[in-house]
């Protein structure tokens, strides 16, 4: 194998780079190195945003990597047991038991739900007074996964529940509070007062909760029951086996901190972009109208132009900036570069996603390339693809279109700043910094309104 082009600094400062400015660091390695390059993180890891490379990857049989290593520093999120860090056979098996409950039929028993939610939280907005939109889609996509997993109603545990999943990704909200994720040295428990300790305290926590839910529903199991959690109880694999208590408490807690998260924050730069631009909030609320009052959910997920929107925002912030890495088991050529066993492959989402060749003008939110253009799984693909493919991806895009559209058609929102946001790291994800700061003008009441505005502080 030729030696890959890549930085030349030692790995703990590579590394820093990456927690610190992920895509600065990405896009300065893309336009000095090209299409495939090496970084050096906590392994040797060969970034690559090609799309007939990323092509030959996920065709190749997943049995020829070890991708669950790549993932390995979720392990004190997630735990073992996750779908996430898992390969083979129990990566199937877990795949085969979770799927269902995202698709079809048992994903529609969720959309009056998402929409009733999507209202209730933002019935607490305020005419005239500030607030983080960030904050308030984190509050919705929570409230989904805490009802729609778990099934879970209001009360004494969905309580502690939300209190503690809130403070553990607050705990990764920035790079330096992610680095104890990157750094293995920064995770020393020192008491509840050191912030590992006190992640790990709050861990246990939310541990306890899930596990007494768990051992609760299995007693009382009721199979008319829609939400995934009692799915997953009744779920069997092609021997009849159920899940252990302990893979189905690790499949919970990636459902509870990857599904909530990543679908907040996606929300959170739609209603940025939407607002930015009042060409495509004029847009999107006229096909939204076409609805009536109180549309079907169904029918809103199939608007085309709401796809596009939702479509674009994960294309030019994708909230996952590369896939799981893949390790070769052997030798493997790649677009006629080899590479040797042990090579750590990382299709990178945000660099194929800023392709001038595919995405003209990458650094502009165009919607209209949804509708003029087909883009293969190859060229777009903000979550993931292959085996590894986000299992909730359909699930997320029912959420963000339901979400925009029962905000949208109530409510009058202004930015209030005109700058253009920069990102920041939160955990693994890429996050708007500030959390995407609005004000509510008022409700809307008229089937026509006006264009969105930029508030001034």
């Amino acid at each position: 194998m030729t030696q890959l082009p890549g930085p030349k600094a030692p790995a703990l400062i590579q590394l820093l780079q990456w927690v610190a400015k992920p895509l600065t660091f990405m896009e300065k390695c893309a336009k000095e190195y090209g299409d495939a390059f090496q970084i050096k993180l906590n392994y040797p890891m060969v970034f690559i945003s090609h799309p007939k490379a990323i092509e030959e990857i996920l065709k190749t049989n997943p049995k020829q990597f070890d991708s669950g290593y790549g993932n390995k520093l979720l392990a004190p999120l997630v735990g073992d047991n996750s779908l996430l860090l898992l390969d083979g056979d129990r990566h199937q098996r877990h795949r085969q038991l979770l799927m269902p409950p995202f698709h079809g039929e048992r994903m529609q028993a969720y959309g009056k739900l998402i929409c009733a939610i999507a209202e209730k939280v933002a019935s607490k907005w305020v005419v005239g007074q500030p607030f983080s939109m960030r904050e308030s889609t984190q509050e919705i996509s929570l409230k989904v996964i805490l009802q729609a997993v778990f099934g879970l109603e209001e009360g004494q545990r969905y309580d502690k529940l939300e209190k503690l999943l809130n403070s553990v990704l607050e705990s990764l909200a920035s790079s330096w509070k992610a680095s104890a994720l990157f750094l293995k040295f920064l995770q020393i428990d020192l008491g509840s007062w050191s912030p590992w300790g006190k992640f790990l305290r709050e861990r246990q926590e939310i541990d306890e909760l899930v596990y007494a839910e768990i051992a609760e529903r299995r007693q009382k199991l009721d199979p008319k029951q829609t939400d995934i959690l009692t799915m997953l109880l009744l779920a069997r694999d092609e021997a009849g086996e159920a899940m252990s208590d302990g893979e189905l408490h690790d499949e919970l807690i990636t459902l509870l901190l990857a599904g909530h998260e990543t679908t907040a924050t996606a929300l959170a730069w739609a209603f940025y972009w939407i607002h930015r631009q009042p060409e495509i909030y004029n847009k999107l609320l006229s096909e939204l109208e076409d609805l009536g009052d109180h549309p079907d959910p169904m029918a809103v997920i199939k608007l085309p132009y709401l796809n596009a929107v939702c479509c674009e925002t994960l294309r030019i912030y994708p909230v996952a900036i590369i896939t799981s890495a893949r390790i070769t088991k052997s030798p493997i050529t790649i677009m006629g570069q080899a590479y040797p066993e042990g090579t750590a492959l990382a299709p990178c989402i945000y660099l194929t996603h800023h392709r001038e060749d595919l995405y003209p003008e990458p650094e502009k939110f165009k919607p209209e390339r949804f509708l003029e253009r087909q883009y293969s799984a190859y060229e777009f693909l903000p979550f993931g693809g292959s085996s590894r493919r986000c299992i909730g991806a359909a699930f997320a895009m029912f959420e963000m279109k339901l979400v925009l559209a029962t905000i949208l058609k109530r409510y009058s929102l202004a930015l209030l700043e005109k700058r253009s946001l920069e990102t920041v790291r939160r955990g693994v994800t890429i996050a708007p910094a500030g959390g995407v700061k609005m004000v509510m003008t008022g409700k809307r009441m008229s089937q026509k309104q006006e264009s969105p505005s930029v508030a001034t502080v």
